[in-house]
């Protein structure tokens, strides 16, 4: 008698910032690609439960790990509980991040060191926690996100200009280091996004001068961000390592 073949186990995916925006996106998206998916948020769980939620109507198996990516321990036992749940972290989504707008010469040492914890040294934890189990089974995908802030500088936000800076540079030596051992490295820069509807709260005024500076004529969506992620991530992307992809609507070429 022919045996049935076993099905396939489903890799999981941990993705930081998932309760809103682009972190929202990426989860739900790759719910439906057929990852389960690890959730993290850093205060609201009511939003990241929602989404868990969302995503095991798609199929997957959610949890939400609540924690400060800020924090070198946060960061060890984020991944420690994806990993206990899951097995291991197949895939990493480093989109957690801040954007303080503050005068350079105002800034304490304080909050300049917050920002480049959240946004870029998070991605260097997170990584170093992940990469193990990656590397024993030769197959991995991390996806960083800069931003426009990754390109041209931004007058109120130097940490923010400098750790995505650094989040660049972590993606190509990475990409270099483990390429060979079947783990990507790439990172997306979305360009204006437009938030989830609950979200926002600009004025009328600065989102169609946002706005005015994309050939586009309009503003991108977290779906249209997340699915540079999915591409990335997916078997079809797997050629596309240490890059930089824009998804900015040509705001920044």
């Amino acid at each position: 008698m022919a045996r049935t073949p076993k099905a396939k186990a489903k890799r999981t995916a941990l993705i930081t910032g998932g309760g809103r925006n682009i972190g929202r996106a990426c989860v739900l998206g790759l719910a439906a690609d057929g990852f389960n998916v690890a959730i993290n948020g850093s205060s609201d769980r009511a939003a990241c439960e929602k989404v868990a939620r969302e995503a095991r109507k798609l199929g997957a198996k959610a949890l939400v790990v609540m924690g400060d990516v800020g924090k070198p321990e946060e960061c060890k036992r984020i991944a420690a509980a994806a990993i206990k749940a899951f097995g291991a972290v197949d895939v990493l989504v480093n989109n957690a991040a801040l954007r303080p707008n503050r005068p350079f010469l105002e800034m304490s040492d304080a909050e300049w060191r917050r920002v480049i914890s959240v946004d870029l040294d998070a991605a260097v934890w997170l990584s170093r926690a992940c990469l193990p189990g990656m590397l024993k089974k030769g197959w991995g995908r991390i996806v960083n996100f800069a931003g426009m802030n990754a390109i041209h500088g931004h007058a109120g936000r130097a940490p923010v200009s400098v750790a995505k800076h650094g989040v660049w540079g972590l993606t190509k030596a990475l990409a270099m280091e483990f390429g060979p051992k079947g783990i990507t490295t790439n990172t997306i820069s979305p360009g204006p996004i437009a938030p989830d509807a609950e979200e926002t709260n600009a004025s009328a005024q600065a989102r169609q001068q946002t706005v005015a500076k994309v050939p586009l004529g309009r503003m991108g969506t977290p779906v249209e961000v997340a699915a540079a992620a999915r591409l990335l991530i997916s078997e079809g992307g797997a050629y596309i390592n240490g890059q930089m992809i824009q998804v900015n609507g040509g705001a920044a070429t």
